[in-house]
């Protein structure tokens, strides 16, 4: 049993004998005065967040786009102050997207961080979940899987996959590009991310009549020419999803354009990275749309531009993309359990997830959809934006339908969701 040091000092030992518990603190932790609780990573001057990401392996850029949005938000906070009179500290390692390395570092990180900012990969992601549950630690998870959502102690401040899929079709739809009865293609990375594109693909070609399909691919497939090929068989779809890693998107891009089909392709928010745009295949991206639920790296919110202007100041040498705002978004979720917790007086890891099932509308200045962390099992948003690339804006995606919530979004029954 893991025991919250619940303070004044004085009644300390004798409250820990009672509960059977030693009087050390973990690693990295240290006993606060003032009656506020704390456990694992909080000291009287800092409060430790782990990040797991990724700097190789197939979606490199979005964990690095995220992370600087997350340094940025420490920078912003540590500038005015910190959260309950602590500085934020920021544990990073890199597991490049290898499970069992990802054990390892989680492992050595877990007792001294009161949670995670970061964690990168569903694969990465789904190996760790009973141990976020044995230590009971909150985590930002960036794989938007709504099958990871079973575990309570995983944040998904994001659309899920399922739910991009279906706005992403309505869009289509909505557009005059796709109609009741037809045929369209899916294509799909074997894992939590592609199963999870495929049920919301599943769930709206029921409810339009739509002949579904779709092909299973493996991370080390990267030739998506023969899939492209046979979707131009009979019967021909009228539209691909994609719910791919970044180079199996412009290769089924590019074998869309070289095969003439040239139907209009969707592709989930892991699907794109600006890198695309300035390869020998960066015409075929004229036919993509990208689905995502935090805004590109240069909408115009006022937001937005802040972080933009942070992330060129800091002298960040990567491309940015849509994940710098994001990441700075994740910070800001943060931000605002970490003050109810202080608030609630509880600075613990039970009373991490104490704020967070009294989140019922965080903000984050419109970067993300507003969140609805109270409903355990069911995604904290349902709107999605859609954004087309462009090789002549920073992050590389133009922004062509704001934040919009689906019909068949707002019906849909994620897997773990109830009550609803």
């Amino acid at each position: 049993m893991r025991c919250a040091l619940a303070l004044p000092v004085m009644a300390l030992a004798g409250a820990l004998a009672l509960a059977g518990c030693s009087t050390a603190a973990p690693s990295g932790t240290r006993a606060q005065p003032k009656g506020l609780t704390t456990d694992f990573g909080v000291t009287r001057t800092e409060i430790t967040l782990g990040a797991l990401t990724e700097y190789s392996g197939p979606f490199k850029e979005l964990g690095t786009g995220v992370l600087h949005g997350q340094q940025v938000w420490v920078n912003q906070i540590n500038a005015a102050g910190g959260i309950c009179g602590r500085k934020i500290e920021l544990a990073i390692r890199d597991d490049g997207d290898d499970v069992g390395r990802a054990k390892a570092q989680y492992a050595a990180l877990e007792p001294t961080v009161l949670g995670f900012m970061q964690i990168l990969g569903s694969s990465v992601t789904t190996a760790l979940s009973q141990s976020l549950i044995d230590n009971e630690t909150t985590a930002v998870v960036l794989s938007k899987s709504s099958e990871l959502l079973s575990n309570p102690y995983v944040i998904i401040p994001a659309t899920t996959y399922d739910i991009e899929v279906i706005n992403g079709l309505s869009y289509l739809m909505e557009q005059g590009k796709i109609h009741d009865g037809d045929t369209i293609g899916h294509i799909w990375l074997d894992g939590e991310y592609g199963a999870n594109g495929l049920r919301g693909a599943k769930y709206f070609a029921q409810r339009h009549h739509l002949t579904l399909r779709d092909t299973k691919v493996t991370a080390t497939t990267l030739d998506m020419r023969a899939f492209v090929a046979a979707f131009a068989g009979a019967p021909r779809v009228r539209a691909i999803a994609l719910s791919t890693t970044p180079d199996q998107t412009v290769s089924a891009a590019t074998a869309n354009q070289q095969l003439r089909l040239n139907v209009p392709l969707i592709g989930n928010s892991a699907a794109f990275t600006p890198r695309l745009l300035f390869g020998p295949a960066a015409r075929a991206m004229v036919n993509l749309s990208v689905l995502d639920s935090s805004v590109p790296f240069s909408a115009l919110a006022p937001r937005a531009e802040y972080v933009a202007d942070a992330y060129k100041k800091a002298g960040y040498l990567e491309l940015p993309n849509s994940g710098v705002p994001y990441g700075y978004a994740t910070g800001k979720i943060w931000g605002q359990l970490l003050q109810r917790a202080c608030a609630n007086g509880n600075m613990s890891r039970s009373g991490i997830q104490e704020a967070l099932l009294q989140s019922t509308n965080i903000t984050t200045d419109g970067l993300v959809a507003d969140l609805n962390f109270a409903k355990p099992g069911s995604p904290a948003a349902r709107e999605t934006s859609v954004g087309v690339p462009d090789a002549a804006i920073p992050g590389g995606i133009r922004e062509v339908k704001p934040l919009f919530e689906a019909p068949d979004a707002r019906s849909y029954v994620a897997a773990h969701q109830t009550g609803y």
